[in-house]
């Protein structure tokens, strides 16, 4: 309780440490500022991988091609066995006669063409549409549906979609990797700047110790000058994930390369990942200045 109750003065006190050691305030602040754009920018690429992954395993379809001699009763019944294995999402069905009438609205060539296909003479093949559940498991499933009778094949981009997978994959754990090291690196890069700063009041904090001044109030003062060096350095890295993200985001129209991989909307996406790196900022400020007290001066 004491503690809150002397807070304005710590607070106080901190701000009045900052300015006093100013080099190493600086020190502190541009190591906080380099790693959170760092950390900013592993953010954004994880979260945007992560989207273009989630949307390519949503599109990613099993066509199965079936008999064109079976009704359409037997088609939904063959549909039923196939939502009944594992891993099955859901199974559209394309009747011969809904890709006829699709291919007639493409072009006045193709509507040309199709007219003098009757039902009995249609070359075209039935199909179910089978999305999964799992896209890891998608070739064991396709396997499983072309084995069933009046499948005749199966198609997926078999081979390409695992490999878009997988390397998405790698990339999503290769940033929170990153990320990750970062953090550590930044606190222990902060904890030694504030060793600079502690050895240099050493005498100051021996005298407090003299007049009876207790652990927490040497070392409370430290926390919230962390806390306010991380809090300073967050400032740039927001500045440069706002209007740095909107103007990528509007410079590449909202995807990167291709539609396929979409960009997350910059609002209210930017504010998120700005509430991260002041979270960030402010906690490895603390817990850097937290260590370097309690292990260097022995408090």
């Amino acid at each position: 309780m004491k503690a809150f109750r002397m807070l304005p003065r710590y607070i106080r006190d901190a701000f009045k440490s900052v300015f006093r050691n100013f080099s190493l305030s600086i020190a502190s602040i541009s190591c906080i500022i380099v790693t959170l754009i760092l950390v900013s920018i592993s953010i954004m690429l994880t979260t945007n991988v992560n989207k273009a992954t989630t949307a390519i395993e949503d599109d990613v379809t099993i066509v199965s091609f079936v008999d064109s001699d079976l009704t359409y009763d037997e088609l939904k019944s063959l549909a039923n066995e196939v939502k009944k294995m594992e891993n099955i999402e859901s199974v559209e069905i394309i009747t011969k006669q809904d890709k006829k009438e699709e291919l007639a609205k493409e072009s006045k060539t193709y509507e040309n063409i199709v007219s003098t296909w009757s039902d009995d003479n249609n070359p075209l093949h039935n199909e179910l549409f089978v999305k999964v559940i799992d896209i890891e498991k998608i070739n064991d499933t396709a396997k499983q549906i072309e084995k069933m009778p009046s499948i005749e094949e199966v198609k997926y981009g078999e081979g390409m979609v695992e490999k878009m997978v997988t390397i998405f994959k790698g990339i999503q754990n290769g940033m929170i990797i990153i990320v990750a090291g970062l953090i550590v690196v930044t606190a222990f890069l902060i904890a030694n700047t504030i060793k600079l700063t502690i050895f240099s009041r050493k005498r100051e904090i021996e005298i407090m110790r003299l007049v009876g001044a207790s652990n927490t109030t040497i070392r409370f003062p430290f926390v919230v000058e962390g806390f306010i060096l991380g809090l300073i350095g967050s400032i740039i890295p927001i500045i440069i994930t706002i209007y740095g993200y909107n103007s990528l985001y509007k410079y590449f129209d909202g995807h990167l390369f291709t539609p396929i991989f979409k960009l997350m909307k910059p609002f209210p996406y930017v504010y998120s990942v700005c509430g991260v790196l002041i979270l960030i900022g402010v906690c490895v400020g603390m817990i850097g200045s937290y260590r370097a007290v309690r292990k260097y001066l022995k408090i």
